[in-house]
């Protein structure tokens, strides 16, 4: 199976061989991920992604026999299509400022409460409905035909089919949470054209072969199929998770830390709006019950601007350095928008610390203990408030993703949260993504728990105990 898993910062095209006792990936390709400044609007340089991932899909060709294939990528963002199924511009970045202050406008037609009611999805300026908002009345809004979210599109090239997989689409604030489809009401109390939305598909459906264009462009075997997976690359991450029974909570850790609880249903009570948690939909007719922390974006930033201004940081040897500082003493909302956007992240963070009256952290391991305490409060807080508000106990915290080889970061969880954290796989996602093309295929069966109980055995998974006596998260 082939894992194409696009994240916000790189992307891969992973190699899956799925048996019934059998998970071993191989990185066949790895690129970059950069949003693009054109004109003073941030966009996604899409083409170039796609170009990177017929790379690898030819190196994965190359290799060996390919069974099928699929995509998973970050939410909210989308490219517009014409009449002829043209892509109309670069997707723009949610990070683009394009929609301060269109919340306020879009709640003037339907409330925050009743968006909420409905798609049950959190509060973020950058979701789709937001950005359409702010698109529309532009020359490339009027000509839309179609709408495709980032995997959507994807797919669409490789097979010429268009869909909408549930997962990804949920996470735009036009889905109707316990309907699994397009909201009618919301789109129509907004004045969005129903016929701009393609029919939803769930997870393990076959989208359609690939081409024979791009069977001969890569050295895919004609008609191989590309399968909807559960294309919010979060979606993905959670089927990878390896846990063991129902009562766990999840970190699913990169530029974006997802931390939430599987549900059978949504909650949609004021009071889960008031604490701004997400309802997105997950494989098998589940619900990913979350709250987005900004995640090692924040280091990431850091890293970047030390770098621009000449300062060469090795990561291990900063996060040694930043474990050896004293502990939570600098502390920040990781959740602020004031760190949504690229730029001098270290002065930003200095400026949050002054203004709360912390100790404001001055050299990089300061500034790191700053962000990775910062963030292990953050996952606590919302792990306990998810199991308040969803009434499920949770014994053992996932880790999963990037953020899992991050030792320090899942050791002050451990300790914050007061559970023991379950630390990888590291690609959660792709192997998430391989694992629904495979049962789609017919190549394992069973339920979530049953390809989790795979990824268990056969994946490099290490615990990490609290402390005796847990740091309140506050």
């Amino acid at each position: 199976m082939i894992a194409i898993d696009l994240g916000a910062s790189s992307g891969r095209v992973l190699a899956v061989e799925v048996g019934p006792d059998v998970l071993e990936l191989t990185e066949v390709h790895r690129f970059a991920n950069n949003a693009v400044d054109v004109d003073g609007t941030l966009c996604w340089d899409i083409l170039h992604l796609y170009g990177e991932i017929e790379v690898g899909l030819r190196l994965a060709a190359a290799a060996g026999p390919v069974d099928a294939l699929g995509i998973d990528s970050w939410a909210v963002d989308y490219g517009l299509l014409d009449a002829d199924g043209r892509l109309l511009g670069n997707p723009v970045s949610y990070r683009d400022d394009r929609t301060i202050g269109v919340p306020e406008k879009v709640w003037e037609r339907i409330g925050p409460r009743e968006l909420y009611e409905v798609t049950g999805l959190q509060h973020q300026r950058f979701n789709t409905v937001f950005q359409l908002a702010a698109q529309s009345g532009t020359a490339q809004y009027r000509a839309a035909s179609r709408l495709q979210m980032i995997p959507d599109l994807v797919a669409r090239w490789l097979t010429g089919r268009e869909s909408a997989e549930v997962t990804n689409a949920s996470t735009t604030e036009l889905f109707d949470v316990r309907g699994r489809t397009w909201s009618a009401e919301v789109l129509q109390r907004l004045g969005l054209d129903p016929a701009l939305f393609v029919a939803p598909v769930e997870p393990g459906t076959v989208i359609g072969p690939v081409t024979d264009r791009v069977a001969t462009r890569t050295g895919l075997r004609p008609g191989t199929p590309v399968v909807a997976v559960g294309s919010h690359d979060t979606a993905s991450a959670v089927v990878g998770t390896p846990a063991t029974d129902s009562a766990f909570a999840y970190v699913s850790c990169g530029t974006w830390s997802l931390v939430g609880l599987e549900l059978d249903q949504p909650v949609l009570s004021e009071e889960s709006r008031q604490a701004n948690f997400t309802n997105e939909l997950g494989v098998d007719g589940t619900v990913r019950y979350l709250r987005n922390v900004m995640g090692l974006w924040l280091l990431q930033e850091s890293m970047r601007t030390w770098a621009e201004q000449g300062t060469s940081v090795d990561l291990p040897a900063l996060l040694a350095s930043a474990a050896r500082e004293d502990p939570r003493a600098a502390l920040i909302d990781a959740d602020d928008e004031r760190f949504l956007a690229p730029g001098n992240m270290p002065q930003r963070i200095a400026d949050a610390v002054a203004e709360a009256g912390g100790r404001v952290p001055v050299t990089p391991a300061q500034v790191t203990r700053c962000i990775l305490d910062s963030l292990a409060q953050a996952y606590a807080r919302a792990v306990t408030d998810a199991s308040r508000l969803a009434g499920r106990s949770v014994d053992t915290l996932h880790i999963v993703g990037g953020g899992s080889l991050n030792t320090l970061l899942c050791r002050l969880t451990a300790d914050a949260t007061g559970v023991t954290v379950m630390a990888g796989p590291t690609e959660a996602a792709g192997l998430g993504n391989a694992l629904v093309q495979a049962r789609a295929l017919g190549a394992v069966d069973g339920d979530l728990f049953t390809l989790r109980a795979l990824i268990a055995r056969t994946q490099d998974v290490r615990p990490y105990a609290p402390a005796a006596v847990a740091v309140s998260p506050g």
